[in-house]
Protein backbone atom coordinates (compact mmCIF):
# COMPACT_ATOMS: atom_id res chain seq x y z
CA UNK A 1 0.00 0.00 0.00
CA UNK A 2 1.88 3.45 -0.94
CA UNK A 3 2.52 5.55 2.24
CA UNK A 4 0.18 8.08 1.35
CA UNK A 5 -2.74 5.86 1.81
CA UNK A 6 -1.20 4.97 5.30
CA UNK A 7 -1.36 8.08 6.15
CA UNK A 8 -4.57 9.63 8.17
CA UNK A 9 -5.25 13.61 7.47
CA UNK A 10 -6.77 13.71 10.84
CA UNK A 11 -3.89 13.11 12.93
CA UNK A 12 -1.88 16.36 13.24
CA UNK A 13 1.73 14.10 12.61
CA UNK A 14 0.15 12.43 9.63
CA UNK A 15 -0.62 15.90 8.08
CA UNK A 16 2.95 16.67 8.68
CA UNK A 17 4.00 13.64 6.88
CA UNK A 18 1.50 14.29 3.71
CA UNK A 19 3.04 18.03 3.43
CA UNK A 20 6.51 16.77 3.73
CA UNK A 21 5.94 14.19 0.99
CA UNK A 22 3.76 16.72 -1.33
CA UNK A 23 6.89 19.31 -0.86
CA UNK A 24 9.33 16.75 -1.81
CA UNK A 25 6.86 15.40 -5.10
CA UNK A 26 6.73 18.73 -6.08
CA UNK A 27 10.24 19.09 -6.32
CA UNK A 28 11.30 15.72 -7.64
CA UNK A 29 8.43 16.40 -10.36
CA UNK A 30 10.39 19.61 -11.69
CA UNK A 31 8.54 22.19 -9.73
CA UNK A 32 11.20 25.24 -8.92
CA UNK A 33 10.37 27.71 -6.47
CA UNK A 34 11.94 31.40 -6.15
CA UNK A 35 15.99 30.78 -5.77
CA UNK A 36 15.72 33.95 -3.14
CA UNK A 37 12.93 31.90 -1.03
CA UNK A 38 14.63 28.76 -1.44
CA UNK A 39 18.26 30.62 -0.13
CA UNK A 40 16.60 32.74 2.33
CA UNK A 41 18.01 32.10 5.85
CA UNK A 42 17.47 33.71 9.09
CA UNK A 43 20.02 35.45 10.85
CA UNK A 44 20.82 33.55 13.96
CA UNK A 45 22.83 35.66 16.74
CA UNK A 46 24.39 32.82 18.09
CA UNK A 47 26.68 33.04 15.38
CA UNK A 48 28.16 36.33 15.73
CA UNK A 49 28.49 35.88 19.53
CA UNK A 50 32.23 33.45 18.95
CA UNK A 51 33.11 36.84 16.51
CA UNK A 52 32.32 39.28 19.50
CA UNK A 53 34.18 36.99 21.80
CA UNK A 54 37.30 36.46 19.54
CA UNK A 55 37.31 40.99 19.04
CA UNK A 56 36.92 40.92 23.17
CA UNK A 57 40.06 38.74 23.39
CA UNK A 58 41.92 40.53 20.95
CA UNK A 59 41.51 44.10 23.14
CA UNK A 60 42.13 42.30 26.43
CA UNK A 61 45.45 40.86 24.78
CA UNK A 62 46.69 43.68 23.04
CA UNK A 63 46.53 45.35 26.76
CA UNK A 64 47.68 42.71 29.02
CA UNK A 65 49.84 40.71 27.08
CA UNK A 66 50.76 42.57 23.71
CA UNK A 67 53.69 40.12 23.05
CA UNK A 68 50.32 37.39 22.15
CA UNK A 69 49.74 39.40 19.13
CA UNK A 70 52.86 40.15 17.29
CA UNK A 71 52.72 38.53 14.22
CA UNK A 72 55.75 36.35 14.76
CA UNK A 73 53.54 34.64 17.74
CA UNK A 74 50.26 34.77 16.04
CA UNK A 75 52.09 32.62 13.06
CA UNK A 76 53.36 30.27 15.46
CA UNK A 77 49.47 29.20 16.84
CA UNK A 78 48.04 29.32 13.40
CA UNK A 79 48.95 25.51 12.56
CA UNK A 80 47.28 24.52 16.32
CA UNK A 81 44.19 26.59 15.29
CA UNK A 82 44.00 24.57 12.26
CA UNK A 83 44.44 21.36 14.26
CA UNK A 84 41.50 22.18 16.52
CA UNK A 85 39.44 23.41 13.80
CA UNK A 86 39.75 20.45 11.30
CA UNK A 87 39.16 18.39 14.42
CA UNK A 88 36.19 20.58 15.65
CA UNK A 89 34.65 20.34 12.61
CA UNK A 90 34.17 16.49 12.73
CA UNK A 91 32.81 16.53 15.92
CA UNK A 92 30.58 19.39 14.74
CA UNK A 93 28.96 17.15 11.96
CA UNK A 94 28.42 14.15 14.92
CA UNK A 95 26.70 16.62 17.11
CA UNK A 96 24.35 18.22 14.13
CA UNK A 97 23.00 14.46 14.08
CA UNK A 98 22.77 14.28 18.13
CA UNK A 99 25.90 12.34 18.80
CA UNK A 100 28.68 13.31 20.79
CA UNK A 101 32.64 11.77 19.88
CA UNK A 102 35.06 10.97 22.51
CA UNK A 103 37.78 8.73 20.71
CA UNK A 104 39.38 11.73 18.73
CA UNK A 105 42.26 11.29 21.19
CA UNK A 106 42.61 7.98 20.01
CA UNK A 107 41.77 8.80 16.65
CA UNK A 108 44.69 10.99 16.24
CA UNK A 109 47.42 8.74 17.97
CA UNK A 110 46.32 5.53 15.68
CA UNK A 111 47.19 7.93 12.95
CA UNK A 112 50.62 9.63 14.08
CA UNK A 113 51.59 5.87 15.12
CA UNK A 114 50.93 4.46 11.76
CA UNK A 115 52.44 7.65 10.26
CA UNK A 116 55.72 6.71 11.71
CA UNK A 117 55.27 2.80 11.38
CA UNK A 118 54.73 3.43 7.18
CA UNK A 119 57.46 6.22 7.04
CA UNK A 120 59.30 3.70 4.80
CA UNK A 121 56.52 3.77 2.43
CA UNK A 122 55.52 6.03 -0.57
CA UNK A 123 53.53 9.17 1.39
CA UNK A 124 50.36 8.96 -0.85
CA UNK A 125 49.90 5.68 0.11
CA UNK A 126 50.73 6.25 3.94
CA UNK A 127 48.11 8.61 3.96
CA UNK A 128 45.49 6.71 2.17
CA UNK A 129 45.83 3.25 4.74
CA UNK A 130 45.66 5.35 7.66
CA UNK A 131 42.69 7.49 7.01
CA UNK A 132 41.19 4.29 5.96
CA UNK A 133 42.04 3.55 9.54
CA UNK A 134 40.53 6.55 10.44
CA UNK A 135 37.15 5.63 8.57
CA UNK A 136 36.80 2.53 10.09
CA UNK A 137 36.99 3.87 13.74
CA UNK A 138 34.03 6.19 12.77
CA UNK A 139 31.91 3.74 11.06
CA UNK A 140 32.45 1.48 14.19
CA UNK A 141 31.47 4.28 16.32
CA UNK A 142 28.74 5.17 13.66
CA UNK A 143 27.06 1.11 13.92
CA UNK A 144 27.09 0.35 17.61
CA UNK A 145 26.04 4.09 18.33
CA UNK A 146 23.03 4.12 14.98
CA UNK A 147 22.43 0.92 14.55
CA UNK A 148 22.65 -1.12 17.99
CA UNK A 149 21.13 1.88 19.82
CA UNK A 150 24.28 2.34 22.97
CA UNK A 151 24.69 5.40 24.66
CA UNK A 152 27.33 7.64 22.36
CA UNK A 153 29.61 8.40 25.21
CA UNK A 154 30.07 5.26 26.47
CA UNK A 155 30.55 3.67 22.79
CA UNK A 156 33.13 6.52 21.98
CA UNK A 157 34.63 7.11 24.72
CA UNK A 158 35.70 2.61 25.47
CA UNK A 159 37.14 3.17 22.00
CA UNK A 160 39.21 5.63 22.84
CA UNK A 161 40.40 3.36 25.76
CA UNK A 162 40.93 0.48 23.72
CA UNK A 163 42.58 1.93 21.06
CA UNK A 164 45.50 4.15 23.47
CA UNK A 165 45.73 0.60 24.99
CA UNK A 166 46.41 -1.36 21.49
CA UNK A 167 48.68 1.56 20.80
CA UNK A 168 50.60 1.68 23.72
CA UNK A 169 50.98 -2.26 23.61
CA UNK A 170 52.60 -1.75 19.80
CA UNK A 171 55.01 0.78 20.40
CA UNK A 172 55.93 -1.12 23.61
CA UNK A 173 57.17 -3.80 20.96
CA UNK A 174 59.04 -1.14 18.88
CA UNK A 175 62.92 -0.97 19.35
CA UNK A 176 63.19 2.39 17.59
CA UNK A 177 61.41 5.48 17.34
CA UNK A 178 61.51 6.42 13.94
CA UNK A 179 59.77 9.69 12.77
CA UNK A 180 57.39 11.35 9.92
CA UNK A 181 58.33 10.77 6.55
CA UNK A 182 60.94 13.70 5.78
CA UNK A 183 59.20 14.65 2.67
CA UNK A 184 55.67 15.13 4.38
CA UNK A 185 57.01 16.89 7.49
CA UNK A 186 59.22 19.11 4.94
CA UNK A 187 55.47 20.19 2.93
CA UNK A 188 53.80 20.56 6.48
CA UNK A 189 56.75 23.62 7.51
CA UNK A 190 56.59 25.25 4.02
CA UNK A 191 54.37 27.91 3.72
CA UNK A 192 52.53 30.01 1.09
CA UNK A 193 51.37 33.61 1.81
CA UNK A 194 53.66 33.20 4.94
CA UNK A 195 51.29 30.55 5.81
CA UNK A 196 51.92 27.21 6.90
CA UNK A 197 49.91 24.76 4.07
CA UNK A 198 47.86 22.79 6.96
CA UNK A 199 46.31 26.14 7.79
CA UNK A 200 45.28 26.71 4.02
CA UNK A 201 43.92 22.65 4.22
CA UNK A 202 42.09 23.59 7.30
CA UNK A 203 40.17 27.09 5.35
CA UNK A 204 39.70 25.12 2.22
CA UNK A 205 37.78 22.34 4.58
CA UNK A 206 35.99 24.79 6.52
CA UNK A 207 35.14 26.67 3.13
CA UNK A 208 34.03 23.05 1.26
CA UNK A 209 32.40 22.14 4.18
CA UNK A 210 29.92 25.42 4.57
CA UNK A 211 29.14 25.14 0.94
CA UNK A 212 28.18 21.47 1.07
CA UNK A 213 25.81 21.57 4.66
CA UNK A 214 24.28 24.83 2.50
CA UNK A 215 23.81 24.15 -1.13
CA UNK A 216 23.89 20.97 -1.49
CA UNK A 217 20.86 19.06 -1.35
CA UNK A 218 22.73 16.28 0.83
CA UNK A 219 23.62 19.10 3.50
CA UNK A 220 20.24 20.34 3.57
CA UNK A 221 18.56 16.76 4.46
CA UNK A 222 21.64 15.99 6.18
CA UNK A 223 20.77 18.99 8.69
CA UNK A 224 17.03 17.83 8.49
CA UNK A 225 17.95 14.34 9.73
CA UNK A 226 19.52 16.09 12.68
CA UNK A 227 16.86 18.63 13.48
CA UNK A 228 13.96 16.32 13.54
CA UNK A 229 14.79 12.23 12.84
CA UNK A 230 11.18 11.69 12.43
CA UNK A 231 9.68 13.87 9.96
CA UNK A 232 12.64 12.82 8.03
CA UNK A 233 12.20 9.42 8.02
CA UNK A 234 8.56 10.46 7.00
CA UNK A 235 9.52 12.44 3.87
CA UNK A 236 11.29 9.00 3.11
CA UNK A 237 15.16 9.53 4.09
CA UNK A 238 17.75 7.35 5.43
CA UNK A 239 18.01 8.33 8.99
CA UNK A 240 20.42 5.32 9.64
CA UNK A 241 22.72 6.08 6.54
CA UNK A 242 23.00 10.34 7.38
CA UNK A 243 23.53 9.58 10.85
CA UNK A 244 26.02 7.03 10.45
CA UNK A 245 27.63 8.94 7.94
CA UNK A 246 28.36 11.48 10.41
CA UNK A 247 30.46 9.60 12.54
CA UNK A 248 32.47 8.49 9.33
CA UNK A 249 33.29 12.04 8.20
CA UNK A 250 34.08 12.72 11.73
CA UNK A 251 36.44 9.95 12.22
CA UNK A 252 37.81 11.61 8.43
CA UNK A 253 38.58 14.47 9.64
CA UNK A 254 39.96 13.39 13.10
CA UNK A 255 42.49 11.54 10.48
CA UNK A 256 43.24 14.47 8.49
CA UNK A 257 43.85 16.67 12.06
CA UNK A 258 46.14 13.57 12.75
CA UNK A 259 48.20 13.37 9.62
CA UNK A 260 48.68 17.77 9.53
CA UNK A 261 49.66 17.27 13.05
CA UNK A 262 51.71 14.73 13.13
CA UNK A 263 53.77 15.63 9.97
CA UNK A 264 54.28 19.08 11.62
CA UNK A 265 55.70 17.65 14.53
CA UNK A 266 57.75 15.13 12.82
CA UNK A 267 58.26 12.85 15.89
CA UNK A 268 54.71 12.23 17.72
CA UNK A 269 53.63 10.04 20.12
CA UNK A 270 50.70 8.00 20.83
CA UNK A 271 49.54 10.28 22.94
CA UNK A 272 49.42 13.41 20.71
CA UNK A 273 45.93 13.46 20.40
CA UNK A 274 45.07 13.73 24.34
CA UNK A 275 44.71 17.28 24.21
CA UNK A 276 41.64 17.18 21.60
CA UNK A 277 39.19 14.97 24.00
CA UNK A 278 37.45 17.72 25.05
CA UNK A 279 38.53 20.53 23.17
CA UNK A 280 36.83 20.20 19.83
CA UNK A 281 33.43 20.10 21.78
CA UNK A 282 34.22 22.71 23.43
CA UNK A 283 34.97 24.74 20.06
CA UNK A 284 31.68 23.40 18.38
CA UNK A 285 29.43 24.58 21.93
CA UNK A 286 31.47 28.12 21.80
CA UNK A 287 30.97 28.49 17.91
CA UNK A 288 27.43 27.51 17.69
CA UNK A 289 26.38 28.19 21.32
CA UNK A 290 23.83 24.93 21.06
CA UNK A 291 24.71 21.16 21.09
CA UNK A 292 21.05 21.17 19.95
CA UNK A 293 21.19 18.60 16.42
CA UNK A 294 20.67 20.23 13.12
CA UNK A 295 22.34 23.06 14.64
CA UNK A 296 26.44 23.77 13.49
CA UNK A 297 28.19 26.08 11.37
CA UNK A 298 31.61 25.04 10.18
CA UNK A 299 32.76 28.61 10.23
CA UNK A 300 31.86 29.33 13.76
CA UNK A 301 33.39 26.49 14.77
CA UNK A 302 36.72 27.38 13.02
CA UNK A 303 36.66 30.68 14.92
CA UNK A 304 35.90 28.83 18.08
CA UNK A 305 38.52 26.42 17.81
CA UNK A 306 40.73 30.08 17.40
CA UNK A 307 39.29 31.24 20.43
CA UNK A 308 40.37 28.82 22.55
CA UNK A 309 43.98 28.51 21.42
CA UNK A 310 44.10 32.20 21.60
CA UNK A 311 43.22 32.12 25.06
CA UNK A 312 45.53 29.21 25.91
CA UNK A 313 48.07 30.78 24.77
CA UNK A 314 47.57 33.95 26.67
CA UNK A 315 46.84 31.85 29.86
CA UNK A 316 50.00 30.72 29.43
CA UNK A 317 52.02 33.23 28.50
CA UNK A 318 50.62 35.58 31.88
CA UNK A 319 52.20 32.33 33.64
CA UNK A 320 48.84 31.36 35.28
CA UNK A 321 48.57 28.10 37.09
CA UNK A 322 46.56 25.33 35.33
CA UNK A 323 43.66 25.56 37.84
CA UNK A 324 43.53 29.33 37.14
CA UNK A 325 43.36 28.72 33.18
CA UNK A 326 40.91 25.77 33.51
CA UNK A 327 38.63 28.33 35.68
CA UNK A 328 38.42 31.15 32.90
CA UNK A 329 38.50 28.73 29.97
CA UNK A 330 35.05 27.48 31.60
CA UNK A 331 34.43 30.72 32.51
CA UNK A 332 34.77 32.14 28.90
CA UNK A 333 32.78 29.03 27.21
CA UNK A 334 29.53 29.44 29.83
CA UNK A 335 29.64 33.02 28.87
CA UNK A 336 29.56 32.44 25.35
CA UNK A 337 26.59 29.76 25.62
CA UNK A 338 24.91 32.81 27.84
CA UNK A 339 25.17 35.36 25.11
CA UNK A 340 24.31 32.85 22.24
CA UNK A 341 20.94 32.32 24.09
CA UNK A 342 19.76 35.76 22.71
CA UNK A 343 17.09 35.28 20.33
CA UNK A 344 17.86 35.04 16.90
CA UNK A 345 16.89 38.02 15.11
CA UNK A 346 14.16 36.21 12.63
CA UNK A 347 12.05 35.84 15.81
CA UNK A 348 9.45 38.43 14.40
CA UNK A 349 8.56 36.79 12.05
CA UNK A 350 7.31 33.72 13.91
CA UNK A 351 5.58 35.42 16.24
CA UNK A 352 3.48 37.38 13.72
CA UNK A 353 2.46 34.23 12.02
CA UNK A 354 1.82 32.68 15.52
CA UNK A 355 -0.66 35.92 16.01
CA UNK A 356 -2.07 34.93 12.32
CA UNK A 357 -2.61 31.51 13.24
CA UNK A 358 -4.46 32.08 16.45
CA UNK A 359 -6.87 34.38 14.55
CA UNK A 360 -7.27 31.67 11.77
CA UNK A 361 -7.96 28.89 14.08
CA UNK A 362 -5.63 27.39 11.94
CA UNK A 363 -1.72 26.19 10.58
CA UNK A 364 -0.30 29.64 8.49
CA UNK A 365 0.18 28.70 4.69
CA UNK A 366 3.29 26.54 4.12
CA UNK A 367 3.83 29.75 1.39
CA UNK A 368 4.34 31.71 4.45
CA UNK A 369 7.00 29.58 6.60
CA UNK A 370 9.14 29.12 3.96
CA UNK A 371 8.75 25.81 2.66
CA UNK A 372 12.28 24.94 1.47
CA UNK A 373 12.71 21.32 1.87
CA UNK A 374 15.03 21.28 4.63
CA UNK A 375 13.40 24.24 6.40
CA UNK A 376 9.91 21.86 6.09
CA UNK A 377 11.84 18.61 7.03
CA UNK A 378 13.00 20.67 10.18
CA UNK A 379 10.06 22.26 10.96
CA UNK A 380 8.75 20.48 14.51
CA UNK A 381 4.80 20.39 15.58
CA UNK A 382 3.44 19.56 18.59
CA UNK A 383 3.08 15.73 17.89
CA UNK A 384 6.58 15.62 16.68
CA UNK A 385 8.45 17.15 19.36
CA UNK A 386 9.94 14.17 20.94
CA UNK A 387 12.73 12.05 19.19
CA UNK A 388 10.92 9.19 18.07
CA UNK A 389 7.60 9.72 19.70
CA UNK A 390 5.86 11.95 17.15
CA UNK A 391 5.41 9.90 13.82
CA UNK A 392 3.15 6.71 13.34
CA UNK A 393 5.57 4.22 12.59
CA UNK A 394 3.90 3.55 9.24
CA UNK A 395 5.69 1.06 6.49
CA UNK A 396 7.95 -0.26 8.54
CA UNK A 397 10.43 0.27 11.83
CA UNK A 398 10.88 3.90 13.03
CA UNK A 399 14.10 5.17 13.98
Amino acid sequence: MPLTDQLSKDDPTDQLGLKLLAARGSQDSGGRRPARRLRRRRFQFRFVTIWVLLAGLFLASAVVVPASLQPTSVAAILPFIAFAAIAGMGEALVMMVGGMDLSIPAVIGLVAVCLVSLSAWSVPLTIGVVLAMALAVGLANGIMVCVLRLNTLLVTLSVNTVLTGGMQWYLSTLRLQSRVAPSLSDWAASQALGINYPVWVAIGLTLALTWALTFTPVGRRFSAVGANPSAAWVAGLSVQRYQIGAYVAGAGLYGIAGVLLSAFIRTPSSDVGAPYLLGPVAAVVLGTGTIAPGVGSMIATFVGAAFLTQLDQVLKVMGLPSSAQYIVQGAAIAGGMAMASVPSLGKGEQLRDFVRWKGRRSRPSLSRRQVDEPDLLAAQSPATDQPGGGARNVGGNQP
